[in-house]
C-alpha cells in the first residue's frame, strides 16, 4: 500500500481538480471570462512536463556516471512522457488562445518560443533512433538531453519575458497575481500543479517497467 499512496492521491485530486474546476466560481474579467477555467488544466501540463524533464535530465546524468541501461531507460522514457505533456500543454495553449486572442497561433513569442523547444525535444527522439549501437546511442542522448534541458527552460520561461508578449507572466503582463486569480482559484491551480506531475511520474514509470520487461527478455533470447 505504501507504494501507491500517491498514485490515488494523484487520481483523487485530479478528480476534484476537473469538478471544482469547472464548478466553482473564477473572476469576472474583461476578454477572459469563462476561459480563465483554461488556466486549470494548461498550467498544469507545463508543470507535469518540467517534473518529468527534470528527472530526464537527472538520470542521464546518472547514466553518464555509472553506465547503468536502467539509467538510459528511465531518461528516455520520461523524455517521452515529458513530450506527451509538451502537447498537451501547447493545444491547451492554442484552444485558449482562439478565444481570447482570437486565433490558434498568433506568432506571440512565448508560442514560438515554446515551439523550438518541442522540435528540440523531438530532435532528442530521432537522435536516439539514429543511432543503433546501444551504449553510444544512451551515451550521445545522454549528453544531448542535459544540454537541451537549460536551453527548454530559457526559450519558455526567460526569453518571453524579456520581449512584448499577451501571453500572461510575460512582457509585463501580470500572472498569478490579484488581478487575474483570487483565493478560489489557487485552491483549485495548486492541488493541480501537484496532481499532474504525480499523474506524469506514474506514466513514467509505467513506460520504464515496459522497456524493462522488454530489455531484458531481448537480453535472454
Amino acid at each position: 500500500m505504501y507504494q501507491t499512496w500517491w498514485k490515488v492521491l494523484a487520481v483523487v485530486i485530479i478528480f476534484y481538480t476537473l469538478i471544482a474546476g469547472f464548478l466553482l466560481g473564477v473572476p469576472r474579467l474583461p476578454i477572459m471570462h469563462e476561459t480563465i477555467r483554461n488556466t486549470y488544466f494548461h498550467v498544469p501540463m507545463w508543470i507535469a512536463m518540467f517534473t518529468v524533464f527534470t528527472i530526464s535530465v537527472i538520470y542521464s546524468i546518472k547514466y553518464l556516471q555509472t553506465g547503468k541501461e536502467e539509467h538510459d531507460m528511465i531518461a528516455v522514457e520520461c523524455a517521452n512522457t515529458g513530450i506527451f505533456f509538451f502537447v498537451l500543454g501547447l493545444v491547451t495553449g492554442m484552444l485558449w488562445a482562439r478565444y481570447t486572442w482570437g486565433e490558434y497561433w498568433s506568432n506571440d513569442p512565448k508560442q514560438n518560443s515554446a515551439a523550438i523547444a518541442f522540435l528540440l525535444y523531438c530532435a532528442y527522439l530521432v537522435l536516439r533512433n539514429s543511432i543503433d549501437e546501444e551504449q553510444k546511442r544512451a551515451k550521445i542522448s545522454a549528453i544531448y538531453n542535459i544540454f537541451a534541458f537549460p536551453v527548454m527552460v530559457v526559450l519558455i520561461m526567460v526569453l518571453p519575458r524579456l520581449t512584448d508578449s499577451l501571453h500572461p507572466g510575460n512582457g509585463g503582463n501580470p500572472a498569478f497575481g490579484k488581478l487575474d486569480m483570487d483565493n478560489r482559484m489557487r485552491m483549485v491551480l495548486y492541488p493541480a500543479f501537484i496532481a499532474w506531475a504525480l499523474l506524469a511520474v506514474w506514466i513514467a514509470t509505467i513506460r520504464y517497467r515496459i522497456r524493462l520487461i522488454e530489455y531484458k527478455k531481448n537480453a535472454i533470447n
